[in-house]
């Protein structure tokens, strides 16, 4: 019965805040708020411009280490295993594979952003 209760009255107050949701914005519109850009300023040029293929390369740098932290972040409590050896020989060669991976990015300038 509490289960019942419970559903039933969540079902009613998410239908109650969208009801006020819904009827409670202002809508008034006027030509700057409406237009594709709202810093108030004449779009000068397309928005259409391609990314820089320098930008793609340092993203994608950024989400390797990204996920080397995220996975070099348990390490303190692996360490409380067994087979130390092995845990510190599998933590060791992912941070020299992706050492490798920056490495080889640096000699191949694909660091730098000058064009």
């Amino acid at each position: 019965m509490n289960m019942m209760l419970a559903l039933s009255f969540n079902y009613l107050l998410t239908l109650l805040l969208i009801t006020i949701a819904f009827w409670m914005p202002q809508t008034n519109i006027y030509t700057e708020k409406a237009s594709p850009y709202e810093c108030g300023f004449d779009p000068t040029e397309s928005a259409r411009l391609p990314f820089s293929m320098k930008f793609f390369l340092i993203a994608i740098t950024f989400l390797l280490f990204d996920l080397e932290i995220a996975l070099l972040l348990p390490l303190p409590w692996a360490l409380q295993t067994n087979n130390l050896p092995l845990m510190t020989m599998a933590s060791l060669m992912l941070v020299f594979i992706l050492a490798l991976g920056l490495m080889y990015e640096w000699l191949q300038n694909g660091l730098e952003w000058n064009e």
